[in-house]
């Protein structure tokens, strides 16, 4: 059974809406491309590592229209040969035109068809797609989440998680990594059960 693995880039108040230019999603949000001035060698080096081995995309439908209008005509480009290359997962309420070649429209049943996914795939990556982003954590459809955290906050926009997520335990796969611009590299793992609670005055540090 293979991997679905999200992948974000947030601000330090979650806020995951159009990082990489205006017209991402531009309603009602002033900040798009608020990634850009914070981007360095080192980030983009922890972007490139994080797609190794990935064999399909699974999309929500604005990321999907964005990418396709733009994925096809980028020209000689790392991420346009895999993207071009991999099938291409939609999910959307309504039927939609899909010119993207390797492009499929998932079913009604969304947790169903990506249990489909998964035991087709070894690496799905899913990029963006916010709506459908809360929708696996809700169902808890992740087994990876790679956060790359900017260190600015903008009080308005859209969050990673939002109202409906669902207690979660995750496990830190790998020490935290920060760029020379302040982005701090997060990668978890889902985890069994649910957030435990207890009492500070139990607490006894280890000797």
């Amino acid at each position: 059974m293979g991997l679905i693995h999200i992948e974000l880039f947030t601000t330090l108040d979650l806020v995951g809406q159009a990082p990489g230019g205006p017209d991402e999603d531009p309603e009602g949000f002033a900040f798009g491309g608020w990634q850009v001035p914070l981007m360095d060698e080192v980030a983009g080096a922890q972007i490139d590592e994080s797609y190794v081995g990935t064999d399909a995309l699974l999309l929500g439908r604005r990321t999907y229209d964005i990418f396709a209008a733009y994925w096809p005509q980028a020209g000689d480009n790392p991420f346009a040969e895999l993207f071009n290359r991999v099938p291409k997962y939609v999910a959307s309420r309504s039927r939609i035109e899909l010119p993207w070649a390797g492009s499929v429209q998932l079913g009604p049943d969304l947790p169903a068809a990506v249990r489909e996914i998964r035991e087709k795939h070894e690496h799905v990556k899913v990029v963006g797609s916010l709506d459908l982003v809360q929708t696996l954590l809700r169902e808890k459809l992740f087994d990876r989440l790679d956060l790359l955290v900017h260190p600015i906050v903008l009080g308005t926009g859209k969050k990673v998680f939002a109202e409906g997520a669902v207690p979660t335990n995750l496990r830190l796969l790998e020490p935290p990594a920060a760029g020379p611009r302040g982005a701090v590299f997060l990668r978890y793992a889902i985890a069994d059960g649910v957030p435990a609670t207890g009492d500070m005055a139990d607490y006894r540090p280890e000797d």
